[in-house]
């Protein structure tokens, strides 16, 4: 599986806000597809997270908002684990519109692995660490 993931989707009319483009959270939610799709393909969908009793939560989102989306664009969200540590990971994001691929976004998310019953942070398994090759910047 590849190291570096592209997940792309449409812009849909409910991905614009008042002033005519994408709102700025549709953006985060973006990221989150992005990943949520990598690690599925990695062999770790929400379900097999769910019967380890495991996975993976937000610590924090970085955007660089550098150019607008529109409803109808086509949308690539380019993304990588930057980093794995024992209980945390960073991952990193380019987030191209059209064909042409303009770049219109950067950004990084830091999760935290966590037990889902104490919501306390744990060590990440092997077995997920091992599914994910990091790519240094």
């Amino acid at each position: 599986m590849p190291a570096i993931f592209e997940h792309t989707q449409p812009v849909l009319p409910s991905d614009i806000d008042g002033i005519g483009h994408v709102n700025n959270l549709v953006f985060v939610r973006w990221l989150q597809d992005a990943a949520v799709a990598h690690s599925a393909a990695q062999g770790w969908p929400g379900s097999a997270y769910h019967q380890l009793g495991k996975g993976w939560v937000v610590r924090s989102h970085f955007v660089e908002y550098l150019g607008p989306a529109f409803e109808n664009d086509l949308i690539t969200v380019r993304t990588w684990v930057s980093e794995m540590k024992r209980a945390t990971s960073a991952r990193r994001y380019q987030i191209f519109r059209g064909p042409d691929r303009i770049l219109i976004g950067r950004a990084e998310t830091q999760w935290a692995f966590v037990s889902f019953s104490s919501l306390m942070p744990c060590r990440v398994p092997d077995e997920v660490t091992q599914a994910f090759e990091v790519v240094a910047e």
